[in-house]
């Protein structure tokens, strides 16, 4: 068993004993089982899933980072909301919103590129677990 634990600047969101977690790390995917060897990661904007006596449970999460050691997870991010508390009007005006601002800037800064990508990442992990992906 692990103890996950999702944390954002507002609140402790879950505090659970879990089978498994899979996070969407930088690099893809990392799913975490018990006595898995430490790790640090960051996160990208996606669908946090994780499995309690059979059941499987999922999250979006926006980006931050996830540390493994001794079968506890701790997450750390800014936002983390299951399908029912998503506004899915809200996600497609942000997705709407991202998409229009990375094609009008399509050509500028990276760095702006980089935080419209991560929203519009957001945007669509929202809209996907909300429709029940």
């Amino acid at each position: 068993m692990l103890r996950l634990e999702i944390v954002t600047p507002e609140k402790k969101v879950l505090d659970a004993e879990v089978d498994s977690v899979t996070v969407p790390t930088a690099s893809g995917e990392a799913g975490l089982l018990a006595n898995h060897a430490p790790v640090v990661s960051a996160m990208k904007p996606g669908i946090l899933t994780y499995a309690v006596k059979g059941s499987v449970e999922k999250m979006v999460v926006a980006g931050g980072f996830v540390e493994m050691n001794n079968n506890k997870v701790s997450v750390l991010t800014d936002s983390a909301e299951t399908a029912a508390e998503i506004d899915t009007e809200a996600a497609k005006a942000a997705r709407e919103s991202a998409e229009k601002e990375l094609a009008a800037n399509a050509s500028s800064a990276i760095e702006l590129t980089d935080v419209t990508r991560e929203q519009l990442e957001a945007a669509n992990a929202r809209i996907q677990l909300a429709a029940g992906k």
